[in-house]
């Protein structure tokens, strides 16, 4: 079977779906491994590089796609918005091709794959159990998230990180206030730690509170109702408009004593619950920075703007939609060996197999054989399952 790594086309996507040293492990398998031309030029790869590991270089997009049984990309059709689309007319009945795809909000675009005879697996989708850790993308991407939504606050902050003790006087730290402990909210903790921050953080999880503490930072907590805040998943669950109301409140005073608020709270499939309001920002620091790392998706923040810096009362609100895609050559080196797992955990032989009853497959399988199959996706399609 012929795997194909066709190069990103999102604006600003600098990101390849494998890296070269993943080529031998495919030829392993059995697997020939055709790579686009320049496929890997932004994240810091050139085509020799693929060639010298036994990747086949060709210069037409269009040849990846015709000679390929498995398409690998990090924006799959779905994720790769408009750009994406351009390659609907290049994918066939049978093929199978890989990749983030925001099944959940793209479902037209998922219907239309699935009309084409694509058997369609999302990464966004991967179960959160122990035998898929290494095959966890958004984990990965998330550490990536994490680690640099610190540093493009410290370079906006008018200010040092830590404190230091010079003969013009002592410099404070700058407190960082870290709103939600998942995987990009522990590593922004930690990369703040390392740059001498004073850092607080909050989760509707109140497990998280060990791991908050282990990493140098302080829990902040807030007396409300978390009994139900976690799925089965390890993810936050959506609360209720009073809820959110009643954690904005209590928020608001750790919110006005911070130098540095970074956001990473979402819901997969849903908007970005609002957790700082306008209002709370206007107590903030003038000087003061917000990363929003949920911009994506309607942001944490009432100000944020995708993309965008936005400056209210002199704080900054930054919405950085991808992050991960501005350290390519990492992000890319974890994310290929993600979806490498990924792919020899379907292959039997030297063949893709599409086995229904591993949780992996099923987690992950969005359409397959003309029809969408995924339980959440035909959920947001409004077709009965």
């Amino acid at each position: 079977m012929v795997v194909g790594i066709p190069r990103e086309t999102f604006p600003g996507e600098h990101r390849v779906a494998i890296t070269p040293a993943a080529v031998p492990a495919l030829a392993s398998a059995g697997l020939e491994v055709v790579v686009e031309a320049s496929a890997g030029q932004t994240a810091g790869f050139r085509d020799g590089d693929f060639s010298d590991k036994g990747a086949r270089i060709v210069q037409e997009r269009t040849r990846v796609f015709s000679e390929a049984d498995i398409v690998l990309q990090v924006r799959a059709i779905g994720a790769a918005g408009e750009a994406g689309d351009a390659d609907l007319p290049l994918v066939r009945e049978g093929q199978a091709v890989i990749g983030f795809s925001e099944p959940l909000i793209e479902t037209s675009r998922a219907q239309a794959l699935a009309e084409r005879g694509v058997t369609a697996l999302s990464m966004e989708l991967m179960p959160r159990i122990t035998r898929a850790q290494s095959m966890d993308a958004l984990s990965s991407m998330a550490t990536v998230a994490g680690y640099k939504a610190v540093l493009i606050a410290a370079d906006r902050l008018p200010r040092m990180f830590p404190m230091l003790m010079t003969a013009a006087g002592t410099l404070t730290p700058a407190r960082v206030f870290v709103v939600g402990a998942g995987v990009a909210g522990l590593q922004a903790i930690a990369t703040a730690r390392r740059l001498g921050g004073k850092v607080a953080a909050y989760d509707v999880r109140p497990a998280v509170k060990e791991q908050v503490e282990s990493l140098g930072a302080s829990f902040v907590e807030l007396p409300l109702d978390t009994e139900a805040a976690e799925d089965t998943g390890g993810y936050a669950k959506a609360q209720d408009d009073a809820f959110y109301r009643r954690q904005r409140e209590m928020m608001s005073q750790v919110v006005s004593g911070s130098d540095v608020v970074i956001t990473t709270a979402l819901i997969p499939g849903k908007p970005a619950p609002l957790l700082v309001t306008t209002e709370m920002i206007a107590g903030m620091a003038p000087g003061s920075v917000v990363v929003d790392l949920a911009a994506e998706r309607g942001g944490n923040c009432e100000p944020t703007r995708p993309d965008e810096a936005v400056v209210t009362g002199g704080v900054t609100i930054l919405g950085p939609t991808n992050l991960p895609s501005t350290v390519p050559y990492h992000a890319s080196q974890m994310y290929g060996k993600n979806i490498t797992t990924f792919l020899l955990h379907l292959i039997k032989d030297g063949d893709l197999v599409i086995d229904t009853e591993d949780e992996i497959t099923q987690g992950t399988l969005v359409s397959h054989q003309g029809q969408i199959v995924h339980p959440r996706v035909l959920e947001s399609l409004e077709t009965p399952a």
